[in-house]
């Protein structure tokens, strides 16, 4: 594999990893008030479109840690909205 590739799985894994504590902490609270809702449809959306991209370009690390990562922030986002208090 190109060190380019080993970079890419690199930093997508890092960058995948970093959702992991929200993901548990708002599992065991059953609240994620403290996160906004614009910024989770903003960003599940982009890494959706990554993911898209990825495919596109057949660009595997791309692929694979953007798919993770979608997987996680939008079980995230629907933690929020099955969480969220109502008005």
């Amino acid at each position: 594999m190109e060190t380019a590739n080993w970079i890419g799985f690199i930093a997508g894994t890092l960058t995948t990893i970093a959702f992991l504590p929200q993901l548990q902490r708002t599992w065991t609270t059953k609240s994620a008030d403290d996160m906004s809702l614009a910024m989770l449809l903003t960003f599940t959306t982009g890494v959706f479109l990554w993911l898209v991209y990825g495919l596109y370009l057949t660009a595997w690390p791309i692929v694979v840690t953007n798919a993770i990562t979608f997987i996680l922030t939008l079980t995230i986002l629907l933690l929020k909205l099955k969480y969220q208090k109502p008005r």
